[in-house]
């Protein structure tokens, strides 16, 4: 069995379409390497690993089928056992997010912790910190995905005709259920985004100065004190800016614009304070930048990349020079 057949069996398997032998044996192979799915390993390791595998599958599922020899290098098994490794780290964060069920098609990829969250005078506000995301399901089945070190503030109970959500800072993923005569509004800032069900992503962060807002389904309708409402069809986004309070529409990438949420780190002409953000809040860390190079325009994308692996390929774009700390990154000059 080639490893893109293992891969199949774990995309059916992710989409609960796997047969009970398939699930069996791919369970007890995520039980069998729980938490040490970031360790590194030796090639011997790593070949036994995927053997095992392959053995186990063969035998359950396909009896008849001889179990070819290992022929490829050691770089592709590496590769492959990474995959795999990483999918079944994926697959234990999903049952560890159980209580906080997310849209299949839209997997969190940070860490999920206990946020903070409170209830005062009929509102509910939560709060991420750096490092971790939440999903939130509000009473009338809409979904909010919460980026790291994001607060959202809403009615524990929905009245009138209106359903307004009050991002007070950082990036959220919205899904709004259809309502009709029930307008689903995002108030983040001077802007305010108006849906009947749809999806988008509004980015608030406040040190980035600016706002924006992202489509991916459905219409919305953005409104702002100083300027005309502007609508959005699907793959367009506005972006306004919290100095010259302007408004301005583009075509986007929508999947740049919600690679956050399968853990994914994507700039194109980023500033510094962006790349900045973006890092901070994916791994749990302060960059303090000590160069003096503050005038960025980064273009670059990152999958599952370690902390140190994207640092130093930053650097080595913005030729600076870096130390990494326990829970801090320094930039320097070269």
């Amino acid at each position: 069995m080639e490893q893109d057949q293992i891969r199949k069996i774990l995309e059916r398997y992710n989409q609960g379409q796997c047969t009970p032998e398939e699930t069996a044996v791919i369970e007890q192979w995520f039980d069998s390497i729980g938490n040490q799915h970031t360790s590194s390993k030796s090639e011997r390791e790593i070949q036994a690993d995927l053997a095992e595998v392959q053995r186990t599958l063969n035998y359950h599922i396909q009896p008849a089928t001889p179990v070819r020899p290992l022929l490829r290098t050691w770089y592709y098994v590496a590769a492959a056992v990474t995959l795999l490794v990483a999918a079944g780290a994926w697959f234990f964060q999903q049952k560890q997010r159980a209580a906080h069920p997310a849209s299949p098609n839209q997997p969190l990829a940070g860490h999920v912790a206990e946020s903070n969250r409170t209830i005062a005078n009929g509102f509910v506000t939560v709060h991420t910190s750096k490092g971790n995301q939440e999903v939130v399901t509000l009473e009338d089945g809409s979904k909010i995905m919460l980026n790291a070190a994001t607060r959202i503030r809403y009615p524990e109970h929905f009245s009138g005709n209106s359903r307004d959500i009050f991002l007070e800072e950082g990036e959220a993923w919205f899904d709004a259920a259809t309502a009709p005569n029930k307008a689903f509004t995002v108030h983040a800032g001077n802007i305010n985004t108006t849906a009947l069900g749809t999806t988008f992503n509004v980015r608030a962060y406040p040190h980035e100065q600016q706002i924006t807002v992202a489509l991916l389904t459905g219409k919305v309708k953005i409104t702002t004190a100083s300027q005309p409402p502007v609508i959005l069809q699907p793959s367009e986004q506005v972006s306004f800016d919290l100095r010259s309070q302007q408004l301005v529409k583009t075509a986007c990438n929508t999947e740049e614009a919600i690679g956050w949420q399968k853990g994914y780190l994507v700039f194109k002409d980023a500033s510094y304070e962006q790349v900045r953000i973006a890092i901070e809040n994916k791994y749990g860390i302060t960059i303090i930048n000590q160069s003096g190079k503050k005038d960025w325009t980064y273009t670059g994308n990152f999958r599952q990349e370690t902390l140190a692996n994207v640092i130093e390929t930053i650097c080595l774009t913005e030729s600076l020079s870096y130390s990494i700390g326990k829970d801090t990154v320094w930039l320097k000059n070269k």
